[in-house]
Parts: structure tokens; sequence; C-alpha cells
């Protein structure tokens, strides 16, 4: 049954899965806050469920990015003797659970979409209510990297398996959408360890599941000048919320007169 426009969310916006280039998501919306624009709904994988719950709950995106300053990757990540992955999310769990005023996705101020992976199933799974950390903490797994979480007698790992990039997931309920893919393709240099091939492996099966996303948008905003930063790093998190605010200002250079007629309310 076709859904009428006036019933729809008027903006949503789908987040990719990234890793620390998800910071750039970040960016992203406060750029076009500053512009008059602002999504009603978010969906969102991974890093994109990250920053979407964060954004979601009411934090403004530069207070969301004050809580990751200073912080190092060891301090989200418990090392453990390996049962389905070398690392706990203990320490996700305990930074949403401090940041986090919503406990389930019906307390948030915005609908949220969390896009995760049935391991055991082999299918992808949004969770759109219920209790909030487990959904994102599971988005947030990457498979090997973190053990996969239970959520009703189901283990799920990280959604960029199958669905890096969550546009379908909200296309129907939306009149526009603006994507934001953080991991596109490109080619990087051959470093000869074990982080760099895991890194990219899942790169790769990530980024082939996101074609028919892309073309799911109305504006898609992505780069591969984001993929210099790895999926841990947390040196470089203004770096990268800049870039992400950069390309949204490149955006409204490019498609002023589009986005005028989408949006009327905008500042450009």
């Amino acid at each position: 049954m076709k859904v009428d426009d006036k019933d729809k969310f008027r903006l949503g916006i789908a987040l990719s899965g990234g890793g620390a280039k998800g910071f750039a998501h970040l960016g992203v919306l406060q750029a076009l806050n500053d512009n008059g624009l602002f999504p009603e709904v978010v969906s969102g994988t991974s890093a994109g469920a990250f920053a979407g719950v964060l954004y979601a709950d009411g934090h403004s995106p530069q207070e969301i990015l004050s809580f990751f300053k200073k912080k190092v990757f060891r301090e989200f990540a418990e090392f453990a003797i390996p049962q389905g992955g070398f690392f706990k999310s203990t320490g996700f769990q305990s930074f949403l659970k401090k940041h986090l005023r919503a406990k389930t996705f019906e307390d948030l101020q915005i609908p949220l979409r969390v896009v995760a992976t049935d391991i055991e199933y082999g299918k992808s799974m949004v969770f759109t209510s219920g209790p909030l950390i487990p959904a994102v903490v599971a988005s947030c797994s990457v498979p090997i990297i973190f053990r996969p979480v239970e959520i009703d007698e189901h283990y799920y790992v990280d959604g960029g398996l199958f669905k890096n990039f969550p546009v379908s997931t909200i296309r129907r309920e939306c009149v526009k959408i603006i994507g934001v893919n953080v991991s596109p393709i490109r080619v990087m240099e051959y470093k000869n360890s074990l982080k760099y091939v895991a890194e990219r492996s899942f790169h790769y099966m990530s980024g082939s599941n996101t074609l028919l996303d892309r073309n799911l948008c109305d504006y898609l905003i992505e780069s591969t000048d984001l993929s210099k930063y790895s999926m841990f790093d947390l040196e470089h998190v203004e770096e990268i919320y800049q870039s992400g605010y950069d390309l949204v200002v490149d955006m409204f250079k490019e498609k002023k007169e589009s986005l005028e007629k989408d949006f009327a309310n905008i500042v450009v």
C-alpha cells in the first residue's frame, strides 16, 4: 500500500558503518543543523548507530564529540580469552550507559533504526523497539574483534556484514533521505600486518553491499578521503568531524537550488 507523503517523515538520514570514520557523521549532522535541516528519523549501522543513538537521544553533535575527547581504544574494549571475539564490548556498554538518557527506543526524542546481523541465521535485523544499548552494541560488534551480543536468544554482530549503509530501512517512511557513507571502497597501500588485513577484509565485505542503498538516497554524502583513518583511530576525532562538516558545506554549494526547492526553511 502506498503511503501518502503527508504521513511520511519529511527528512530522514542514513548513517553508514565505518569505525572511527563515523565521527564524520557528527560533523554532517552539525552542518545540517546549522543550515536549518533536522532529520526526523535516523537509521544507522555500526558507527552510524553509535552516533545516531546519541543524536536521537537529544545530544548535539558537538556535545557528542566532546564525549570522545582523549579517549583511546582500550577504554571501549576489554581483552578476553577468544570466545567468539578477542575483546568484550563492556566499554561500549559503559559509555552508552553513562551518556544515554533514554533506555529504550521508545524513549528517544527522534525515531531510530539500528541494523545488526544475526550471525547464526545469516540475516540482517533492524531494531526499532525495546532496550537500546544491546542493539547498538550488537550493531558495532565487528566479527572476530568483538564478541557477538545475545538478544532474545539470538547472537548478533556488526550490521555491516549485510547492510553497511541502511538507507532502505527508512526509504518508504521518508519523503527525502540524506545518506552519509563514510566507507566507500578505495585503494590503500598494502601493509604486512594482521590489523591491515582484518580491516581491509571487513571494509571490502561491507562496502560491497552498499550499491543499492547508495542509489536510494536523494542526497548522497561520501568521501574516499576518510579512508586514511583506521577503524579504531581515536586520535583524530576532531579532524574526522571537520571533514564531515566540510562535506555538507560542499553539498550546499553544489546543490543549492535543489536543496532550496526540497527544503524551504534552509539557510544557504
